[in-house]
């Protein structure tokens, strides 16, 4: 346990054997024991002793001084024992550390030391032939780029796609044929006099139907054509057309009165299908906008990499010139050898420098070939891209309220936020219009036809009445009557004899025809189905209202931003070029004083260093000049007239 005692220093006055003066005899006294580390303690113990030992030796003066001093040491001892108690646990409550429990912290290369006489690697690029460079202008990137980026290509899939729903919503209203021809036998059993036929009456026919059915374009109505023809063979004595072709034609129509009249869901799909065409028209626009400003962002940035590898190569260029003539300096005697070695160390940070540059020359590139190249076996991958477009040193002028009206207009999120709240229209009304009873006008008209082989045997009926007047008529000329007048002959009209194509003739005539006209109603007892599906798309109506306030404020922030930042990079450019410019004659001026013997390697390196600095800043601020220029024709959505590319999704 540690343990600090807290002094009280008092003075006694005390006659001295020497004079008649008296000096004060200095008392301390142990009053309060507390948490202190034992060697503090011990050391405060021990310069206590001492000092009473020695206080009879001094005079009043020393007396005071030496109270003071030893006032200040215990007080210095008493804080940092106080801040060392405060700022942890106290010590008595945690035990003291073991060797066993020490904390071991493993060793890692430290004897490592780099080979100064080793050699750099080369200054190559992975996969590039340097001796094949491709030159590429803007214009061509964003070619290459909406002709072969990835992203596009999907862009381009699905305004197809949506394309293809438009068809497929058309094919609801595309006829259906149907048809069906079978073969029947009935054969049943006699069972009545008037059956016309011994034992069994055995029918078999052919048939043939067809119909043509589908939606009206307009008003919701439904139409059927139904068609039959059929060959009918019986053995019943009764049949006087045997075989005979029976036909029929007839055309319905249902006509909605409420419930589908103004809207449904096959028109529903159409409207909505064409607005999902015009909004993946919208999403292409915005996709090839974002592609255009991506290819713009990372061309700048292989600008600014190739130009910074070409400033970091100046450097360490410049950097050996000045190792070499500090060595000969140093030769003449004019420097110290020190000198040479912080001048090597300048080389070797610049050829750091250099290697980082080129590592940011390859990164950029291959961005920019992810952006533009066709595939990752295309020839693009192996040559080296040089930029040959200049950078852009005037910014556009253009006022907050003119950016914001561009973007009003062009932003393709606007579009498809308008899309999507005339798509929600579209359900609202149909889901108005099934809320409706069901009220359709029914209606339909038919033509029958027929015609068959009249047959030679006699009808039962016929032959019966035949005999029983003949036999009536013998009697009455016994009788010396008159005879029965004859019974009207009752014969099958001539138009019905004949085959298949008779009684298509007779069918066509129109002779034999029926109609029927009706109202049909359906109507729910609860449509709670359609009142939720309402309540459904009228909430989802306020959620893309509040959505498209939010999107008009992010393009707000997004051209307002943009706008500071294209105001920031022209005053970063000003000042960057006056830097370069004064870091230039300072560094030459250093040059000259450090020959003159009025300055030091020390400041001529910083002024080195600077002025690559300088030249850095200043390269940046151009290409981020020019990338802020591409942000605002992003946020104002005139990325494709400002290119003058006219983009077709179709």
């Amino acid at each position: 346990m540690s343990q600090f005692a807290e002094y009280e220093m008092e003075s006694v006055p005390r006659a001295v054997a020497t004079g008649s003066q008296s000096i004060s005899q200095i008392r301390i006294t142990r009053i309060v024991t507390r948490s202190l580390p034992l060697s503090v303690l011990t050391s405060m113990d021990n310069i206590m002793v001492r000092f009473k030992s020695a206080q009879g030796y001094f005079q009043p003066s020393a007396e005071r001084t030496i109270l003071k001093t030893l006032t200040l040491i215990c007080l210095g001892l008493f804080f940092f024992a106080n801040a060392s108690v405060f700022a942890q646990v106290p010590a008595s409550s945690i035990p003291s550390p073991t060797p066993d429990q020490a904390v071991t912290v493993p060793t890692v290369a430290t004897e490592f030391h780099a080979n100064a006489g080793k050699p750099l690697p080369p200054l190559t690029r992975v996969g590039v032939d340097l001796n094949e460079q491709k030159p590429l202008t803007m214009r061509e990137a964003i070619t290459m780029a909406l002709r072969n980026n990835k992203d596009i290509e999907v862009a381009r899939d699905n305004v197809s796609i949506a394309e293809a729903d438009l068809l497929t919503a058309h094919g609801a209203y595309d006829p259906r044929l149907s048809a069906q021809s079978y073969f029947e036998r009935i054969k049943t059993p006699a069972a009545s006099f008037l059956s016309g036929a011994s034992g069994a009456v055995e029918t078999s026919d052919f048939t043939n139907t067809g119909r043509l059915e589908g939606l009206a374009p307009k008003f919701g109505g439904i139409y059927r054509v139904d068609f039959s023809s059929i060959r009918q063979t019986s053995n019943s004595q009764f049949t006087a057309l045997n075989p005979q072709y029976p036909t029929a034609l007839t055309f319905s129509f249902t006509q909605p009165l409420a419930r589908g009249l103004r809207f449904d869901l096959p028109r529903r799909q159409i409207e909505v299908a064409k607005k999902n065409l015009s909004l993946t028209d919208a999403q292409f626009r915005q996709r090839a906008i974002e592609v255009i400003t991506s290819v713009q962002r990372t061309y700048w940035d292989l600008v600014f990499a190739l130009r910074n590898l070409q400033i970091q190569r100046d450097s360490l260029t410049d950097a050996r010139a000045q190792l070499e003539h500090n060595r000969r300096l140093v030769t003449e005697g004019s420097l110290a050898p020190i000198d040479v070695v912080a001048a090597e160390t300048q080389v070797a940070n610049f050829e750091q420098a250099e290697f980082a540059a080129l590592e940011d020359v390859t990164r950029t590139e291959n961005n920019l070939k992810n952006l533009i190249a066709e595939n990752q076996q295309a020839p693009l991958w192996n040559v080296s891209v040089v930029p040959t477009d200049n950078v852009d040193l005037s910014a556009p002028q253009i006022s907050l309220p003119d950016a914001m009206q561009a973007a009003k207009e062009n932003r393709p999120e606007l579009k498809q936020s308008d899309l999507a709240r005339e798509i929600n229209q579209l359900d609202q009304k149909l889901y108005r219009d099934l809320t409706k009873p069901e009220i359709d006008l029914v209606g339909s008209y038919g033509a029958v036809g027929n015609a068959g082989t009249l047959t030679t045997t006699v009808s039962p009926f016929t032959l019966s009445t035949n005999n029983l007047s003949a036999r009536v008529n013998q009697l009455s000329a016994l009788a010396g009557l008159p005879p029965l007048p004859p019974a009207p002959a009752s014969a099958i009209p001539q138009n019905l004899i004949g085959g298949y194509g008779q009684s298509l003739s007779n069918l066509a005539s129109n002779q034999f025809n029926n109609f029927r006209v009706g109202v049909s109603l359906s109507l729910p007892l609860r449509n709670r189905t359609a009142e939720g599906q309402l309540a459904h798309s009228l909430i989802e109506g306020r959620r893309i209202a509040t959505q498209r306030e939010q999107l008009e404020q992010l393009i707000q922030l997004d051209v307002r931003n943009t706008l500071q930042t294209l105001t920031t990079a022209q005053a970063r450019l000003r000042s960057a070029a006056v830097a370069r410019h004064n870091a230039e004659q300072q560094y030459e001026s250093e040059k000259r004083k450090l020959d003159a013997g009025q300055s030091t390697v020390f400041l001529v390196l910083e002024r080195q260093t600077a002025l690559s600095v300088a030249r850095g800043n200043e390269l940046r601020a151009q290409t981020d000049l020019n990338k802020a220029i591409a942000e605002l024709q992003h946020a104002t959505g005139n990325s494709l007239a400002a290119n003058n590319v006219a983009v077709k999704a179709r």
